[in-house]
């Protein structure tokens, strides 16, 4: 019967067994992660335990030997020792451990006794820290060892351990081999753990660059968003200031108006603020909160009247669709317009007058702002816009593919040009910056 949901899907042929892979090399994976950080937590229990158990089945061995002399006990003593202890630096010298176990075991194979176990945890270890081909030589020795081994255990020469001889021989060679790649398997196993926690490592160091990247990011435009608001803001109200103060005798009322405006910029000034300090917040805000959109190429009327009631005479002359551009593009066009205009404030004289020209095309949109000078007197003797504001024009501009030039013009003031990569308004609801007010 085929099911009608639509959200169960066929089951495609060997993915259980797929999965059942997977959680089996996991289970291992853990069982050895578990395995080695039991080893680093008590690390003598393996290196003196594996000797251990070898020197007890040798001594087992010895007395499952009746009538052996005393010198004859003495020298198996003696091999058993020696099959022994040189197991305590196998990780550390393999190579020369195995090479010793080795030449030990053929003097046992001489004297009718092996330790198979010695060579078998010889040979792991060498598998397990050696070069592959110090494994092969160590197989080609083993295993004629263990051949020798089989027929010393068959020494008796009685029919039924004959027949069990090619039994017994190939049970040996197979025991050596899986010890062999036992020792290969771990080495792999282990590696790849290491690999995957470097591989961790590696993206908690990237995740925290990340991390600090972002921070720095959001600083930055923070840092811009600051500048942009608080530099045209503090720029009129310096303007109005200067105005106000040859104001105060000749015209009190024109200078109690121009008061008035200061007040307003600087309530308008501290409202952005605290909408700007409202985003980078730490979530405390009310969140019921109204919200307030950044500003756009709408807003630009209300930009050039405070700039006009700083003394300067601005027109604005706009072509093209401009409401039909995103909002990020508006509040870039917004920003670049203001800038320029508080470098205005900054460096030109008070009766200066300011052309703004807002360009929208299918493609790209062009922005124009140019003052007639004259600039006010500075120490230097020249007008110049090397500070943050021509820098995060450009960085503006730089989001959407456009660049700004700025420069002295012939009509002895300066001129700001911006180019912006035109892009449709999209109606969603992250297109729209907006912040607690």
């Amino acid at each position: 019967m085929t099911s009608s949901d639509p959200t169960v899907r066929p089951v495609e042929p060997g993915s259980l067994l797929a999965d059942s892979e997977h959680r089996t090399i996991v289970r291992l994976l853990s069982w050895l992660t578990s395995v080695g950080r039991a080893d680093q937590a008590h690390p003598r229990v393996r290196r003196w335990g594996v000797p251990a158990g070898v020197a007890l089945l040798g001594i087992l061995s010895l007395l499952n030997m009746p009538g052996s002399s005393e010198t004859r006990l003495a020298v198996l003593l003696v091999l058993v020792a020696g099959f022994s202890l040189p197991l305590l630096w196998r990780e550390r010298r393999p190579l020369l451990v195995f090479w010793v176990i080795a030449c030990l075991s053929a003097v046992g194979i001489a004297l009718e006794m092996g330790s198979t176990a010695s060579r078998l945890v010889a040979l792991y270890s060498l598998a397990r820290f050696g070069t592959p081909g110090q494994v092969a030589l160590a197989l080609a020795v083993s295993i004629p060892e263990v051949v020798a081994t089989g027929f010393v255990l068959s020494a008796d020469g009685s029919a039924t351990s004959l027949r069990q001889l090619p039994a017994l021989v190939s049970l040996l060679v197979v025991c050596t081999v899986a010890m062999a790649g036992l020792g290969l398997a771990s080495r792999v196993a282990r590696s790849y753990i290491a690999a995957l926690e470097e591989r961790t490592l590696r993206l908690e160091v990237e995740r925290d660059q990340r991390a600090r990247l972002a921070v720095a990011t959001e600083r930055a435009r923070v840092a811009r968003e600051m500048h942009d608001i608080l530099g045209h803001t503090l720029a009129v109200i310096v303007g109005l200031a200067d105005g106000a103060a040859g104001l105060a005798e000749r015209s009190p009322k024109r200078g109690a108006d121009t008061l008035r405006i200061i007040a307003d910029s600087g309530r308008g000034a501290l409202a952005e603020l605290r909408r700007l300090l409202g985003v980078i917040g730490d979530g405390r805000s009310d969140p019921d909160a109204p919200l307030a959109p950044q500003p756009g190429v709408a807003d630009l009327g209300a930009l050039l009247e405070r700039v006009r009631a700083a003394g300067p005479t601005v027109a604005l002359h706009t072509e093209g669709d401009l409401t039909g551009l995103s909002q990020g593009l508006q509040l870039a066009m917004y920003r670049i317009v203001q800038e320029a205009l508080t470098n205005t404030l900054k460096h030109a004289a008070p009766d200066t007058t300011v052309s703004v020209v807002v360009t929208a095309g299918h493609q790209a949109v062009h922005i124009t702002v140019e003052d007639s000078g004259p600039s006010r007197p500075t120490p230097q003797g020249h007008r110049e816009h090397t500070g943050q504001g021509l820098v995060g024009m450009r960085e503006r501009a730089a989001l959407y593919q456009g660049e700004v030039t700025a420069g002295p013009n012939s009509r002895g003031g300066w001129t700001v040009r911006a180019g912006l990569a035109a892009t449709p308004h999209q109606p969603t609801t992250a297109s729209t910056e907006s912040s607690p007010k």
